[in-house]
Formats: structure tokens, sequence, C-alpha cells
């Protein structure tokens, strides 16, 4: 049987009103009575109906995050960093998956309305300004993660210095021959990280050949494997990758593997994300840092601030990137 306030008060011998006060976390109870009253509940297995007390208070104490690729290693770390604040803030982040769809990520964010989140995180699609634009009429607050629109608060890497270190490494190691495996051109990090690229090849006077520039999905749907097999078919003069992602530099890894090549022998590769700083994977992968986990704790912030009307009138935060030398990139 469910247990109530009111049995609670029957048990510790407080007021209903007292109970509610305690468990809601209100100031007017003393510290001794609250920890009382809270475990005595515990106690009896109380559980608190969230939906009725975000009636009466105009909260849910939810904070929807709203990602593109929940297989993404890269985005389980991040979710784990903002579940992790809100938690301390008495609050459940629920996620949901837009697959890079942008018709997918309507609903999600129309769900994450629906149910009266207290704020939202989002980590945007290509080509979704009218679910910006939607977003915003409706005044709840909500800020972007990974990716930036102009018209929006956010908190990225600098994707541009990252794609200039990781060609900047590859050249310094003697390669000259690069190549560049992209996401969706549409996508800010996508064409902020080829503009580095492009800088660091401008800087050493090396031409790039645009047909070594590959783009790609973003997907972890294995999508990609017969374009990245034919790009290795017809390309034996490039001698490094640079990877939109670690999933993505894992996936060519993979089929270079399946054509009888090794890594960094036959080629050397440089990801982003840093995934390795939390799972193991084989080959250990060099890789561009990109803040994940600071960048977690500070979209949560941002949106924490948001939600309490303490936030600046726009925030636009850009962390930096580093470069993490593993065992992918051999010197020519």
């Amino acid at each position: 049987m469910k247990v109530t306030l009111k049995d609670i008060a029957t048990r510790t011998g407080y007021s209903i009103n007292t109970v509610s006060h305690a468990l809601s976390g209100k100031t007017d109870i003393s510290p001794l009575t609250r920890e009382e009253i809270c475990r005595v509940a515990d106690e009896m297995g109380y559980i608190r109906n969230t939906a009725a007390s975000g009636l009466r208070s105009g909260r849910s104490r939810t904070i929807a995050l709203i990602l593109p690729d929940v297989a993404n290693p890269n985005f389980i770390i991040m979710f784990r960093g903002i579940e992790a604040f809100f938690r301390q803030k008495s609050y459940t982040v629920f996620v949901l998956n837009t697959d890079e769809n942008k018709e997918i990520e309507l609903d999600a964010i129309r769900a994450a309305l629906a149910q009266n989140a207290d704020g939202i995180i989002l980590c945007p699609t290509a080509d979704d300004e009218a679910n910006l634009a939607l977003l915003k009429s409706t005044g709840v607050p909500f800020c972007l993660i990974g990716r930036r629109a102009d018209d929006a608060d956010y908190v990225i890497c600098d994707d541009a210095l990252g794609g200039y270190l990781a060609a900047t490494h590859l050249f310094d190691a003697g390669h000259r021959q690069l190549a560049y495996f992209n996401g969706e051109g549409r996508i800010s990090a996508a064409s902020e990280r080829l503009e580095g690229i492009r800088r660091a090849h401008k800087e050493r006077q090396i031409p790039l050949d645009d047909d070594h520039v590959l783009s790609l999905s973003v997907k972890t749907d294995g999508s990609n494997r017969a374009r990245i097999r034919r790009f290795f078919e017809t390309h034996h003069e490039v001698t490094a990758l640079i990877a939109f992602s670690d999933l993505l530099a894992f996936e060519a890894i993979s089929v270079l593997e399946e054509m009888g090549r090794t890594v960094p022998a036959a080629l050397s590769v440089v990801g982003f994300d840093n995934i390795c700083s939390d799972f193991s994977f084989s080959p250990a992968l060099s890789s561009i840092s990109v803040s994940k986990k600071t960048m977690a704790t500070a979209a949560a912030e941002l949106l924490w601030s948001k939600i309490n009307g303490k936030a600046e009138q726009s925030a636009q935060i850009v962390l930096p990137t580093k470069l993490i030398e593993r065992r992918t990139v051999k010197n020519m």
C-alpha cells in the first residue's frame, strides 16, 4: 500500500503540514525535525509524488536532454555530467534521442514541453532553425551543447582550434597527404573543424585536396562503411586521416583492417572527442579532447542559472581543445 503524508504524520507525531514542509526541504522546519521526518519517510518507503508537487509549485523538477545519438560514448559522458549536476539539485534528467533527424528532434522538443520540463539542453541537428525558433517562442529555458546557433545560448568547444591542432600534429609527424572524414557541413562543429584544418594547411603552404574531404553521416549505423572503403581503395597517396569523431575514426580503422591494413603502420589517424578518456578501445586513439565533462557541467550551470532567472542576457561559451597523443600516429 502506498505510504502517504498522513501515515508519516501518524508515525512521527507531527502534523501533515509539517511533514509536507520537511519533505519539500522548506526552511521553516528545523534541521533536526526535517532529518527525523525524512528518516522515517525513508524507512516507510515513501515516494514523493513529483507530478503533484510540480502542479503546486509550478515546477516539474525535470530537465530534458535532447541528443543526436545516445549510442555515442561522447554523449554518454556528457549525460553523466549533466545528470550528476541536476541530481544534486533534486532534479531528474530524462533523455530524448533525435537520430540526427530534425523531424524527430521536433517531436523530442514537443515531448519535453508536454512533460513540462523546467529546462532543455539540446545538441541540435543540422538545419533545425525552425525547431530552435519554436523552442525560443515557448519561453522555456534552454541552451545548446556541443554545437552552436548564432541566436541561442550555447556551450561548445573551440572546434576550429581542434581541427588546426589535429592537422598540425600530423604535419609535425611528417605527413603531407591528409584526409578529413567530416560530418555534414551544416553542423557547426563540422564546418569549424574543417576551417581549422584548412588554416593549418595554409600556414604550412600545403594544398588541401578537396577530394580528400569526405562528408559522411555522423550516425552510428554502419552506413559509412562502403564509402570509406571506396575512398581508401582510390586514395593510396593519403598517409593520415582526421575524423570528425572518435567513432568515425574507429569505423575507418575497422574498414582498413578488413582491407588488411593496420593503424598506424598503413595510416595514421586522429579522432575527435577523446572517448578513450573514459572507455577502453583498441587501438588507443590519438584524439582531440573537446572538454566534454567541463562542457556538460558548464551547460548544466548555464541552464540552472536561466531556470532561476540569473543568467546573463547572452551566454555563448567556447571551451579550449587540446590534442591527446596515443598510439595511432607514426612519424614518417
